[in-house]
């Protein structure tokens, strides 16, 4: 009877203790994941309205994106986008939507150099997402405000806008090989 006892009670105590390990472990991947993505964590719990769900497709994204094979940008690659870029701002005093459109280009190419998937939309700002998440909000914006401007004509605020966060995003893809290393730690 005591042995049934003293049984029981360890039985207790190692299912306490797998507990406790399972929610610590739970606790540290949310932490872990809500430092990695900052507000992209908060998106993607708001779109699927579960934490476990917005938690595993966070990670799914991170695995993705691992087994890329994403390089920064050579010397002489970032001097030349760089000159495209001031060049696209330059046109965007005559020409806001044209200059959009060669934004939206210019963030994509520098994307595929890098070793970005160049698919739909969605698929590169979750791609993007691993590496910016304090930007890619800014792209996702961006996209969308040059997307109103093709079909019923943006504001030039609004144009200004994208100009602006395509620029935040346009600068983070072009990091040195140090940052490059620094955010994939």
């Amino acid at each position: 009877m005591q042995n049934q006892i003293v049984l029981i009670l360890l039985v207790a105590l190692v299912i306490a203790v797998g507990v406790a390990i399972w929610l610590y472990t739970r606790q540290r991947r949310t932490a872990a994941l809500r430092e990695r993505f900052g507000p992209e964590y908060d998106r993607a719990l708001q779109r699927s309205g579960d934490r476990h769900t917005a938690e595993a497709t966070l990670q799914e994204r991170q695995e993705r994106v691992e087994h890329l094979r994403i390089r920064p940008l050579a010397g002489r690659e970032r001097e030349q986008f760089a000159e495209r870029w001031a060049s696209a701002q330059a046109q965007f005093v005559d020409d806001p939507k044209g200059a959009i459109g060669q934004a939206d280009q210019l963030v994509g190419e520098v994307m595929q150099v890098r070793g970005y998937p160049v698919g739909d939309f969605e698929q590169r700002a979750a791609d993007i997402s691993v590496d910016h998440p304090r930007v890619v909000d800014n792209y996702r914006t961006a996209h969308r405000l040059a997307l109103k401007s093709e079909r019923s004509g943006a504001e030039t605020e609004e144009l200004r806008q994208a100009m602006v966060h395509y620029r935040a995003l346009f600068e983070e893809l072009l990091e040195t090989e140090q940052a490059h290393t620094e955010v994939r730690r």
